[in-house]
């Protein structure tokens, strides 16, 4: 008995297919899906928890009982390492889709209405990626950063301007194809139209942004974080580890060297399965610039 594949089913096999033959994709995936793992199950791993104070095991090296060491206040580092991981993925998953579904929602309507409610969206899109991003996001971060979504609330409103333009063109070629004018002819609302017919065929640019977003999110609450002005202590992440860790870097290098390198793996992890995914959902792309 044949099984019948639908044609959308059959599409992903495909970009399945493709991703799989571009192996630094894969190996990003595999490392990615790693340090996942490790921060889901960070309490299990280390037996610790990460915000019990030991002053007389300050700054120990690491060793069996604390397998990355302690920072300057006897914390087992790998218990912090581990849970401000949780932390900076979340701030770079949560950010990069809310910004993600902002970008779409305003490119759709953008694109799909025109006139001026296209002209009025788009100039303030404009408006948003003519200010220089990195002033205003410490001045918003002093006054709405130190929460855990106060930081995903500011990278949010920073990161969904380029999707929007990249939506609103994929629209503009889209809205007068013959499926979308069926779908008038038979009555569909234009909400039902733009979201459930026209929107879906856009989601190769979206998913890739997307991606590569979240990789943008984490290195810039890292950077907010260490600068003082994101995630504050005792909760922990990547970003303001690295900030208590300076003082130490003398006699405890392994407090800075550990965020740093799960900051390294998951940025080049994540742009690797970026490019990857870019090839496999772009054929044309990838003949031209080869897989990994």
């Amino acid at each position: 008995m044949v099984s019948e594949v639908s044609p959308e089913g059959s599409q992903w096999n495909r970009v399945w297919l493709r991703l799989r033959r571009h192996r630094l994709a894969i190996c990003a995936l595999c490392v990615l899906s790693v340090i996942v793992l490790l921060v889901l199950l960070g309490p299990i791993i280390s037996p610790h928890p990460y915000d019990k104070v030991r002053l007389r095991e300050r700054l120990q090296e690491p060793s069996v009982t604390h397998w990355l060491g302690t920072d300057e206040l006897g914390r087992d580092a790998l218990s912090r390492l581990l849970h401000g991981g949780r932390v900076s993925l979340f701030v770079g998953v949560a950010a990069a889709l809310l910004s993600s579904f902002l970008g779409i929602l305003i490119g759709a309507v953008a694109g799909y209405y025109g006139k001026l409610t296209d002209t009025l969206l788009m100039r303030w899109t404009d408006i948003m990626l003519s200010i220089p991003n990195i002033p205003l996001l410490l001045i918003l971060s002093r006054f709405l950063g130190g929460s855990v979504w106060g930081v995903v609330a500011i990278l949010m409103m920073f990161g969904w301007m380029s999707l929007a333009r990249i939506v609103r063109g994929s629209i503009l070629s889209l809205r007068e194809i013959e499926f979308v004018d069926a779908a008038r002819v038979l009555g569909a609302r234009p909400w039902r139209i733009l979201f459930l017919h026209i929107v879906p065929n856009t989601v190769a640019p979206i998913l890739v942004y997307t991606t590569l977003n979240i990789g943008y999110a984490i290195l810039a609450e890292s950077s907010l974080s260490y600068l003082g002005l994101g995630i504050q202590p005792p909760v922990p992440s990547w970003g303001n580890m690295l900030l208590n860790a300076q003082q130490h870097l003398g006699e405890a290098p392994w407090l800075a060297i550990f965020p740093g390198l799960m900051i390294f793996l998951s940025l080049l992890s994540i742009n690797f399965l970026g490019d990857g995914l870019r090839d496999a959902l772009d054929p044309r792309h990838a003949d031209q610039s080869g897989t990994g």
